[in-house]
């Protein structure tokens, strides 16, 4: 006999599922908000999603992104990397003219998916009234304003000395995704789709030396790098976070694994 089908998940439950800002909400109570042509949109990699903070321009949507690669922001003229945002997390929140968007300003920054990434666009007007109804997420909401904060945070940390560099990133990542719940796994471990390119971005380091410095990582076992020819040739996986905020704290010439001073 034919096993059933088993029904695909609704909108609502994919979101309660897959989305920080929906976790643990009722699926039912959900849906009644959700609006009946509300669909999943894919974001292409290296395509401009948006401009942020453009002088008197405002968003409409809050990007939920569920699943597929991850989002970042690039700030002018250095073409640094400003914000990392991976699935689960949500975008856009601070070009809307609501909550802390209304006085969230700064400097024009292009905002786009590094790898292709499914998202919801979640109007601004759905985000409100689901917003005044749901205590929890507003806290959330409030929390994700706090989370870009404490990136950028981590970012001015980020001094010169390279190996400080990257683990000031990773730490920031850590913390970010820990907050959001979506790490560490069951292990302990925090893995991450981080390729050379973007670290080099976001530390303002060249990509030899980020990989000089992943190398160094790796051989004390702070972190593990996929093997050759392994197709998620961009993950990191941290194994030791307390081991990270030490390198993250230590001054020049205190970190014995790397070698050039």
């Amino acid at each position: 006999m034919a096993k059933a089908k088993q029904s695909e998940p609704s909108l609502a439950e994919r979101l309660i599922a897959q989305n920080y800002l929906f976790r643990e909400l009722d699926a039912d109570w959900l849906a009644n908000y959700l609006p009946p042509d509300l669909v999943m949109d894919k974001l292409y990699s290296n395509r401009p999603v948006y401009t942020a903070f453009r002088p008197n321009t405002s968003g409409d949507v809050l990007y939920l992104i569920l699943e597929g690669g991850f989002v970042i922001t690039r700030s002018t003229p250095l073409n640094r990397v400003i914000s990392i945002t991976y699935p689960g997390g949500c975008f856009g929140m601070r070009n809307l003219p609501f909550s802390y968007g209304r006085v969230g300003r700064a400097f024009p920054s292009l905002v786009e998916a590094y790898k292709t990434t499914d998202v919801i666009k979640l109007p601004l007007e759905v985000l409100q009234a689901v917003y005044n109804d749901s205590e929890p997420l507003r806290d959330r909401y409030e929390q994700l304003f706090e989370l870009r904060e404490k990136f950028l945070y981590h970012l001015l940390n980020c001094s010169s000395y390279p190996p400080q560099a990257v683990a000031t990133l990773l730490r920031a990542l850590i913390y970010q995704e820990r907050a959001l719940g979506n790490q560490p796994n069951a292990q302990g471990v925090y893995n991450f789709d981080l390729p050379v390119d973007v670290i080099s971005h976001a530390c303002q380091l060249n990509h030899r030396t980020v990989e000089q410095v992943l190398k160094g990582m790796q051989k004390v076992k702070l972190i593990e790098l996929p093997k050759s020819g392994d197709e998620s040739g961009d993950m990191i996986h941290v194994l030791d976070a307390e081991g990270l905020k030490e390198v993250y704290g230590a001054t020049r010439d205190k970190v014995s694994w790397w070698p050039l001073r």
